[in-house]
């Protein structure tokens, strides 16, 4: 490796370590599924659901910044410069969002599972801004598995969706956990026994 290639893992390291692979992210998008799983088991119509679906993600900023702050995870990354791209690859996501807006006027009940994919693609390049292969492995997976459950499904079981992807989420959080842990044990830093250490 050159100077240049371990001066960027160093600074990839770092970012996986200070915000810890990203967890609060993660933990949080947890939640907000959680909420769209109630909601798409009430007894609304499948307009109101996307609706409410949508709304629900605007507590992704908030709740992300109290879980970090929770977990003691950097989320700001100010004195590494590469930490910003976190933050436009989260953005990114939206510039998909004219495809929700499509199936929510199209087809509605395919709405849940378009979100559900473009969320479990999103996170693909987050394995090279943490180097942490987690990220590369579950992307595909939760896409797949996604398209696989959306096919399979009746409108009247949407709610599988969104449940689902809490379960795939709750999995990436452990195995970006364990990369976490690993990668403390491998430097100069002190281990951490939990999230909250």
């Amino acid at each position: 490796m050159t100077q240049d290639s371990l001066h960027l893992m160093k600074t990839k390291n770092e970012l996986s370590v200070g915000g810890k692979n990203g967890i609060a992210f993660l933990l949080s998008a947890s939640i907000i599924w959680t909420i769209i799983t109630v909601i798409f088991l009430q007894p609304i119509e499948i307009f109101q659901k996307n609706i409410f679906m949508l709304f629900s993600t605007g507590l992704m900023f908030p709740l992300s910044v109290t879980m970090s702050a929770l977990i003691k995870a950097d989320w700001k990354f100010k004195h590494i410069p590469l930490g910003s791209l976190g933050l436009y690859l989260n953005l990114a996501q939206l510039i998909y969002f004219p495809i929700l807006f499509w199936a929510g006027m199209k087809s509605p009940n395919e709405m849940v599972l378009f979100f559900a994919v473009i969320v479990g693609a999103h996170f693909f390049p987050y394995g090279w801004l943490y180097n942490a292969k987690p990220f590369y492995i579950m992307a595909p997976v939760i896409s797949i598995l996604m398209l696989f459950v959306g096919f399979k499904i009746e409108a009247s079981m949407l709610w599988l969706i969104p449940m689902s992807m809490v379960l795939l989420l709750l999995f990436l959080v452990l195995l970006l956990y364990m990369d976490y842990k690993k990668k403390v044990q491998n430097s100069s830093q002190p281990i951490h026994n939990s999230l909250l250490g």
